[in-house]
This record gives structure tokens, C-alpha cells and sequence, in this order.
């Protein structure tokens, strides 16, 4: 799953990557924007615990995003809820490693899973929500296709085009 000139790669997200994830759910600033910021301290043990739960689930597609060159773990890229009978899932992406905000690589990673809902899941579309005063999460969406669909604070993308 690599854009030819793509800085980072995705594998499936696993149970080990707590061992880092859970640093990034209790850091307020990576969740000002979104409306599901933890509301209590996340431990290793609450973090392997909810990635065990959350990867079980046949509707989920959960990916680590990674530094190609290094291999270095820097988020989380996902597709949840996915309906059999409309086509459709929810997007998320977050990237936990600051040193790599802003540089491109949360793109890089939306269109991977773009491509990936599209050919290997078949989906037909994917939407999301997000905070409007999330620029730096706005200027990715709209540079990978999304657009809004009406709906406060949701943006969507087709996928049959």
C-alpha cells in the first residue's frame, strides 16, 4: 500500500503499537479538534485493552501509520463502520509525532487509505467529521477530494468517480 513517492507506509494497526499510542491519547493539544479526545488518563493497560476491542471489529479497518525510511510509528489512519449494504465508512487520521505535523504525511496517508477503500474494500464513499477550525485537517481533505455534503462539520468523498 505505497504511493510511489510517498515518504510513509501503512501496516495494520496492533495491540504492541499501545506501547506508543497510549503517550498520544493523553496529550490534549493532538485531540484539541476532534470530538473524541479521552476523557481520563490513558494508561498502557486501558490503551492494549481498547486496541484488542477495536481490532476485532470486521467493520474496522485500522492502520499504523509509519516513516518509510526509519519505520518510525507516527499515527493512526482508519476506516470504521463500514455499511455492507451502502458502501460506506468513516474516516479518521490522526498523527500522534508533532515533529511530523504539517509536513505532508498525513496526505500521504489519507490518499493511501483512499486508494485502499477503493479497490480493496470497494467502498463507495467515505466521509468524515471534522472541526472547522481544524485548517491543517481541512487543507488535507480538500487536497485528497473531500468536500463538504452539507451536513455541519461533515465532509464526504466518492469513490465510483
Amino acid at each position: 500500500m505505497e504511493l510511489t513517492e510517498s515518504r510513509v507506509y501503512l501496516r495494520p494497526l496492533s495491540v504492541q503499537d499501545a506501547e506508543i499510542s497510549w503517550k498520544w491519547r493523553n496529550d490534549p493539544e493532538i485531540w484539541k479538534y476532534t470530538g473524541s479526545r479521552p476523557d481520563k488518563y490513558i494508561t498502557p493497560e486501558i490503551e492494549r485493552a481498547w486496541l484488542k476491542e477495536v481490532l476485532e471489529d470486521p467493520s474496522s479497518y485500522r492502520y499504523a501509520i509509519c516513516i518509510k525510511d526509519t519505520n518510525e510509528y507516527i499515527g493512526n489512519v482508519q476506516i470504521t463502520g463500514i455499511d455492507c449494504n451502502t458502501g460506506e465508512g468513516e474516516f479518521h487520521i490522526f498523527i500522534g509525532e508533532k515533529k511530523y505535523w504539517n509536513r505532508g504525511y498525513g496526505s500521504e496517508a489519507t490518499k493511501m487509505m483512499i486508494d485502499l477503500a477503493r479497490s480493496e474494500l470497494s467502498l463507495k464513499r467515505i466521509v468524515l467529521h471534522v472541526n472547522r477550525e481544524n485548517l491543517p485537517a481541512l487543507k488535507i481533505y480538500g487536497k485528497c477530494g473531500f468536500h463538504w455534503d452539507g451536513r455541519e462539520g461533515q465532509m464526504v468523498i466518492n469513490l465510483l468517480n
